[in-house]
């Protein structure tokens, strides 16, 4: 499979597409002056062209330079013109995305000392390179050495070029090791400096900017996939996985081992996966990596986890739960006793509420004591325990042993097995308040799989007080979201039965999004008070869609609802909430 071909797509003259790329309008063209394509592009009068030709001939001076000096010409458009004469692309760097395997195919040094960077692989042979001067023959020629590819070159301005060497050397030396290196269960994390040898080792520079964009970025996780001819490298960005760069074939196996030796993992073995964990500081920010390796076919494939201790939310207000759920769910984890669940699929955001009621539990009269399956966060003033497989550290073997440590508050970061649901229910009717997460799709199935799990019914019944169904949507970009009419037939499409059109914002895109038209996540939630009439029907066993039925009727709003509502506020798109609540004829009767 070769590395997916870059889009060339016809554009304006005058002004990149959304990939910042601006074709050539006469490509192959009869030979002329720069200074009459400036015209041509309608980028500087031509009377004051003509001056500036007699002014560069006084003082020895190119006319295009003399027009930059007065600054009737930006840079940018001397860039584009130069592009539009040579009948070659023009490149946006502010709005391109480059890709860092293709960048780390020459140095820093030879980048700042041609001008130019190669930006990605147009296929497997041929590599787009953005240059100030396209008519350095020279260049070109010793890239096409330094990389075995042929070149084809694009035109960028002196500033874009100097500005991406400069954040590709930023992106070289903003990590540094982690010197805290907490203790955990498992041990310390392994502490490497990616710096090391960076000048002479183009993998372990090229992995220090993987890891360092995908931060600059706001991924969560990074995969590395092989495919038999090359490495396809994707970030996972508010929940979407965007394709970031192709790494060779030559360098694969030097990628790979180079992030199993920074999360001390066994690098000849390559027949069954691998976990491993790396403490990292990029830009100030205390990063912990969680490493999976998984033969594939193809290859060992990696994802990175990325945990960025700076960034978690730890506050309810800024989490997205309107005010009616947010009041339930706060009177809930207020109460002395009982069990709060917050239920969704990974990745939902289900650990970051809990910890942020924790936050507001955590005080110097309450005995809190966590297990948690990583601990992902540390939180001062709480005992935090990591389950520990190896050495016969389970979720029920560790809770267990918490309710013998004088706990008021207990945190199990998953009910995965009955025997764990089961000591869980049986602390929270013995005075205990505790927090868990559950894998349902809404909060009334919480019910039913507990039963179907082997509690018995009448301790569900007793033990559980509240449950939070959750997931994340994307939010609108706030720079670039554009009003728009919903129709009634497309929100019927969606899911929703609607006999109205709806006002509310659609996603665009721009170069502040990458042009996903998203920025951000927010929240939806469901959250579920258990009524005595919920009680019932859970000592009658009954299914999990008659319970949500009763619970609607007693003020429970959906996800479904939550969502349309942030839609109708601009926080989110009506294609965000499909995407992330579900569509069919179950979708449509719970909206309806």
């Amino acid at each position: 499979m070769l590395p997916k071909p870059i889009p060339l797509k016809p554009v304006s003259s005058h002004g990149a597409g959304p990939d910042g790329i601006t074709k050539p309008r006469h490509p192959g063209g009869p030979a002329r002056f720069l200074t009459d394509v400036i015209v041509d592009l309608g980028l500087v009068e031509r009377q004051r062209v003509a001056a500036a030709i007699d002014e560069g001939r006084r003082l020895g001076k190119m006319p295009e330079d003399v027009l930059v000096e007065q600054g009737a010409l930006t840079a940018e458009g001397l860039s584009r013109a130069v592009a539009e004469r040579h009948g070659l692309d023009h490149l946006d760097l502010g709005t391109f995305q480059p890709d860092m395997a293709a960048a780390n195919l020459i140095s820093i040094p030879a980048a700042k000392r041609y001008e130019a960077v190669p930006v990605t692989f147009i296929d497997e042979r041929t590599l787009l390179v953005a240059m100030a001067d396209p008519a350095n023959v020279l260049a070109v020629d010793d890239i096409a050495l330094l990389t075995g590819k042929e070149i084809r070159p694009a035109v960028t301005s002196r500033e874009d070029i100097q500005g991406l060497i400069t954040r590709l050397t930023r992106l070289d030396h903003v990590i540094a090791d982690d010197q805290a290196g907490e203790e955990m269960a498992q041990g310390p994390a392994e502490i490497v400096d990616l710096r090391e040898s960076a000048d002479d080792a183009p993998v372990i520079r090229l992995v220090n900017q993987i890891i360092a964009q995908a931060v600059e970025q706001g991924a969560s996780d990074v995969h590395l996939e092989p495919n038999g001819t090359d490495l396809r490298v994707r970030f996972r960005i508010d929940g979407v996985l965007v394709e970031s760069a192709t790494v060779q074939r030559r360098m694969v196996l030097g990628v790979i081992s180079r992030v199993k030796i920074m999360s001390d993992l066994d690098i000849a073995e390559r027949r069954v996966p691998q976990d491993g964990r790396v403490g990292l500081t990029i830009d100030g920010h205390k990063i912990d990596l969680r490493v999976v390796t998984l033969p594939s076919v193809h290859g060992e494939s990696v994802v990175m986890r990325i945990l960025d201790k700076s960034s978690v939310v730890m506050d309810l207000d800024k989490l997205g739960m309107a005010a009616q759920e947010r009041e339930r769910f706060e009177r809930a984890f207020h109460q002395a006793y009982g069990a709060v669940l917050v239920t969704g699929p990974t990745g939902s955001g289900k650990s970051t509420t809990l910890y942020a009621a924790l936050a507001q539990l955590n005080t110097i009269d309450k005995n809190i004591i966590t297990i948690e399956d990583p601990v992902e966060y540390q939180l001062d003033g709480i005992t935090q325990v990591q389950v520990n497989a190896k050495a016969g550290l389970h979720f029920h073997t560790g809770l267990r042993s918490m309710m013998r440590a004088d706990p008021d508050i207990i945190m199990v970061g998953e009910i995965r097995d009955r025997e764990t649901a089961q000591i869980a229910v049986e602390s929270a009717l013995t005075g205990h308040l505790v927090l868990s997460t559950l894998h349902t799709n809404d909060a009334a199935s919480a019910i039913a799989r507990l039963v179907e799990m082997g509690i018995e019914p009448f301790l569900v019944a007793s033990a559980i007080d509240c449950v939070v169904a959750q997931r994340l949507a994307r939010k609108l970009c706030q720079h670039c979201k554009e009003r728009q009419i919903i129709t009634a037939e497309e929100l019927r499409n969606n899911g929703i039965r609607s006999q109205f059109d709806m006002e509310a914002y659609g996603a665009r895109g721009c170069t502040r999004c990458g042009h996903s038209g998203y920025r951000g996540r927010v929240g939806l939630y469901e959250v579920m008070t258990v009524s005595d009439e919920i009680r019932k029907l859970a000592l009658a066993r009954a299914p999990g869609p008659e319970i949500a039925e009763v619970a609607v009727r007693q003020g429970m709003r959906l996800l479904r609802d939550d969502g349309i509502e942030k839609v109708r506020n601009g926080l989110t798109s009506i294609a965000e909430v499909t995407r992330v609540t579900g569509t069919g004829a179950a979708a449509i009767e719970a909206a309806t």
